[in-house]
């Protein structure tokens, strides 16, 4: 399904549709994520049938012991910084920072920027290139083997170096 979840000031809620047209993507899934997906939906189905009538079924693929919509800053508490702190990082990474992650990793892992851009929903490339890409160590040593790799041939030239 392609609609989001809207939260109102008034702490209710309704399903609307993404802001832009870029917004609603089908992003595929390794076969590992979807082992975990069905897992989950195993384990919210014995959830649904404990809460009996009282479960609110709106088809929500994340969402509390009564069906209703998880809220993120109890996602946040209970779950992220939890994580966080058994990873040893930093607790002021924030949620939206894993998008940044995400980018970053499929860049370094030489993933074409063109499926990393669709991944994020960008329009433009060179909007991906530019906010998600930054210069890390690994691509400056993989840009250096490359034009090693290049000009040498994958020869050893260290007894020339004196």
């Amino acid at each position: 399904m392609q609609r989001k979840l809207i939260w109102k000031r008034d702490g209710s809620y309704y399903i609307g549709e993404p802001k832009t047209a870029r917004s609603r993507r089908n992003v595929p899934m390794s076969p590992q994520l979807l082992d975990i997906l069905k897992h989950h939906l195993s384990r919210q189905a014995e959830e649904r049938l404990k809460a009996g009538p009282d479960y609110n079924d709106k088809s929500f693929l994340f969402a509390g012991k009564l069906g209703l919509p998880l809220r993120e800053h109890n996602i946040i508490v209970r779950h992220f910084k939890p994580i966080l702190k058994r990873a040893g990082l930093p607790l002021s990474i924030r949620l939206y920072d894993l998008r940044h992650s995400c980018a970053t990793v499929l860049l370094e892992a030489r993933t074409h920027p063109k499926v990393v851009a669709d991944r994020l929903g960008h329009s433009s490339v060179m909007l991906t290139l530019d906010t998600y890409s930054p210069v890390t160590p690994t691509l400056q040593q993989n840009a250096s083997l490359k034009i090693a790799n290049a000009i040498f041939g994958g020869q050893s030239h260290s007894s020339h170096t004196k």
